[in-house]
C-alpha cells in the first residue's frame, strides 16, 4: 500500500498542516514552482483522517485505515450480493472476485473511500427501487462526506443516472414481472435525493468549484494518458487477470442463463465494464457496482444444476446448512473481534504485511539513505526532485525543502509536467529549464541520464551517490 506510488507522503503532510493549523490550504504551500497558487482541497478530510491516523500510531495506523476502509467497501458489496443470492458459497465467491479486482488500487491514497462511499450509494439506490423509498436523505447525507474525501463524487452521479435510466427503461420495455415492485414514490424520491446530493456536493471548502477540478482533469488529455492508473488495463499483467475472469463470467453466464434481466442492474454494470476497459482506476468500481448481478447469474446456473446433477445437489446441501449457520451468527462479533485483534497485534510489534517487514518507507524504492545524508547535509537553493519522489521529499524535508514536482499532477498542470519531462528526458533545452526555475540542486534515481548530463554538461558536483539516489549541486 505504501510503497507502490509515493503520494501519502503529500497527503499526511497537508493533513497535519490542517490538523496544527486548524485551516485548509486553498493556496499551494509546498513546492516553489506553483507556490501560492490557489489549490482545490478536493481530498482534504482524507488527509487529515490519515494524519490523524499516523499521529496516534504511525504507518501502521494509516494502513489499518485503509484495510478498514476497503473491507467495510466489500462488506456492503457481499450484503448486497447475499441479497441476490440464497448461496453462502457464491456470495463468498463473488465477493472474492470482486475485491481480487480491486486490489491494484489497494494503496494509501483517498481513493480507497470512493470505493466505500460507491458501495453504500448503489446500496442506498438498490433498497429505493426495493421500495425503501424514504431513504433517499441518504444520498446528499453521503454525499456531504464523499465530495470532502475524494474528487471522484461524480462516479455517484454518474451511476446515480445510469440506475434511474435503467429503471426507466425496465418501466418501458421490461416485462411486467421486471415492473413490479417499483413503488410509486421512488421517482419522486430518486430525483429529490440526486437533486439535494447536487446541492450537498456544494458543501466544502472550493464549493461548485470543486466540480471544475473532479471533471476538468478528465478533459486533460496529456497528463491522462501519462499517468499509468488512466490507461486501459493491460491483460498481460497477472493483477489484470481477476478483472477478465469477472468479465468472461458475466458473458458466459448472459448466454447460458435463459432469463429476463433488470435493466437497473444491466445498465450500470456494462456502464463501468466500459468504463473499466477504457481506465484501469474504473475497475474496482465496476466490481463493486457489478458483483450483485453476477451473483444473480450464478445462482440461477446453480439452481438449474442441481436439478440436472446429483453432485451439486450435495453440494448445495452442505452450502444450505452453511447457510442457516451464516445465519445464527451475529454479523457484527467477527468484524469487530478482527479489528480489536488487529489494533492490539499493531501495538504489539506484530506485522501483517506479506514480507513481514513492517510499515515503512522501502530503501529500495525511495530516497531514504539519501534523505538522511540530506538532514547533515542540507543543500542550499531550489531542488529539482523525481516526480515520485515528491511526496515522500515532502513528508520528510517539508517546510525545510519546497519541490519541483509531486504526484498532483491535476494542480501542477500540463505546462510544468511538461518541463519536468523535458529535463528528466534531457530534451533540448531543458538547461534553460533549470535555469528558469533557479534550480541549485538535483536528487534523481541513479540510473536516469540527465543525473549524469548535470555532472558532464553543466559542471555540477555530484555530492551524493548510493543504489537508489544521486544528489548533484550547482
Amino acid at each position: 500500500m505504501m510503497n507502490f506510488d509515493g503520494d501519502l507522503g503529500r497527503h499526511l503532510t497537508i493533513g497535519k498542516y490542517i490538523l496544527e493549523h486548524l485551516t485548509i490550504p486553498r493556496y499551494d504551500l509546498f513546492s516553489f514552482t506553483m507556490l501560492g497558487e490557489p489549490v482545490t482541497p478536493h481530498e482534504w478530510l482524507s488527509q487529515v483522517v490519515f494524519a490523524l491516523a499516523h499521529n496516534l500510531v504511525g504507518f501502521a495506523g494509516v494502513i489499518l485505515v485503509c484495510a478498514l476502509v476497503i473491507a467495510t467497501a466489500f462488506w456492503v458489496v457481499y450484503k448486497r450480493i447475499h441479497m441476490n443470492t440464497n448461496s453462502l458459497l457464491i456470495a463468498l465467491l463473488v465477493a472474492f472476485l470482486a475485491m481480487t479486482s480491486s486490489a491494484l488500487h489497494w494503496l494509501s491514497r483517498p481513493h480507497i473511500f470512493t470505493f466505500l462511499f460507491l458501495a453504500l450509494w448503489i446500496a442506498v439506490l438498490d433498497r429505493m427501487a426495493r421500495g425503501k423509498t424514504r431513504n433517499w436523505w441518504l444520498l446528499p447525507l453521503l454525499m456531504v462526506f464523499w465530495a470532502n474525501f475524494h474528487g471522484a463524487f461524480i462516479a455517484g452521479f454518474m451511476t446515480w443516472f445510469l440506475f434511474g435510466f435503467g429503471v426507466l427503461l425496465d418501466q418501458i420495455w421490461g416485462k411486467k414481472p421486471l415492473q413490479e415492485g417499483l413503488s410509486p414514490k421512488f421517482w419522486s424520491s430518486y430525483l429529490l435525493g440526486g437533486g439535494v446530493s447536487l446541492l450537498a456536493s456544494f458543501i466544502n471548502p472550493a464549493g461548485i468549484g470543486i466540480w471544475g477540478t473532479s471533471v476538468g482533469y478528465l478533459g486533460e488529455s496529456f497528463l491522462v494518458n501519462m499517468t499509468q492508473e488512466y490507461q486501459s488495463p493491460d491483460f498481460h499483467l497477472y493483477r489484470m487477470w481477476p478483472f477478465l475472469l469477472f468479465i468472461v463470467l458475466l458473458l458466459i453466464l448472459f448466454a447460458l442463463n435463459k432469463r429476463d434481466r433488470k435493466f437497473r442492474d444491466l445498465v450500470p454494470a456494462v456502464a463501468w465494464m466500459a468504463m473499466g476497459l477504457y481506465s484501469s482506476r474504473n475497475i474496482p468500481l465496476f466490481g463493486i457496482v457489478s458483483a450483485p448481478l453476477l451473483a444473480f447469474e450464478l445462482d440461477t446456473l446453480w439452481i438449474t444444476a442441481t436439478e440436472k446433477f446429483k453432485w451439486v445437489a450435495k453440494i448445495k446441501k452442505v452450502d444450505d446448512r452453511y447457510v442457516v449457520m451464516d445465519g445464527q451468527l451475529k454479523g457484527f462479533v467477527w468484524p469487530v473481534l478482527i479489528v480489536v485483534l488487529a489494533v492490539v497485534g499493531l501495538s504489539l510489534g506484530l506485522t501483517f504485511d506479506f514480507q513481514q517487514s513492517g510499515y515503512a518507507y522501502d530503501p529500495e524504492v525511495f530516497p531514504v539513505d539519501a534523505v538522511a545524508w540530506l538532514e547533515e547535509n542540507p543543500q542550499d537553493g531550489n531542488m529539482f526532485n523525481y516526480f515520485i519522489w515528491g511526496g515522500y521529499l515532502l513528508y520528510e524535508e517539508w517546510p525545510d525543502e519546497l519541490v519541483f514536482i509531486d504526484g498532483q499532477t491535476d494542480f501542477y498542470g500540463e505546462a510544468l509536467t511538461r518541463q519536468y519531462l523535458e529535463v528528466l528526458m534531457a530534451v533540448d533545452g531543458w538547461e534553460d529549464i533549470l535555469a528558469e526555475y533557479d534550480v541549485a540542486w538535483a536528487i534523481l534515481p541513479q540510473e536516469e541520464v540527465v543525473t549524469h548530463l548535470m555532472v558532464v554538461d553543466l559542471g555540477w558536483q555530484e555530492v551524493y551517490r548510493d543504489d537508489v539516489a544521486v544528489i548533484v549541486h550547482r
